[in-house]
């Protein structure tokens, strides 16, 4: 536990237990979530398996990291999901610039 507190850069262990709870409950919500939304929109599982799978695991990565800092932020933890969230898109090369208006010319 306190490496994982430390790799994270987390005080206390209130704080931890939280995290771990946003983890496990968003994990089962977007599984919840993605197969009435495939559903909604017609790939339902008797469409071919080269197409149902790759479609369900993109959308449940999206549902995923859209819930990621909905949940973290109904528990009181917006900035630490916001951070993981863009190291973790960085890592796959998904990466956000920040728009800054002082140099925009037009």
């Amino acid at each position: 536990m306190k490496k994982l507190k430390e790799k994270w850069n987390i005080q206390s262990n209130l704080q931890l237990a939280t995290i771990l709870i946003v983890f496990s409950i968003n994990g089962s919500l977007a599984v919840a979530l993605v197969k009435p939304i495939m559903n909604l929109v017609g790939l339902e599982e008797n469409v071919s398996a080269f197409v149902f799978w790759p479609v369900r695991i993109l959308l449940m990565f999206i549902v995923y990291q859209l819930l990621l800092v909905v949940v973290g932020t109904l528990f009181g933890q917006q900035k630490f999901f916001l951070n993981m969230q863009k190291k973790m898109l960085s890592r796959m090369g998904i990466g956000f610039k920040q728009y800054n208006n002082a140099h925009h010319e037009e």
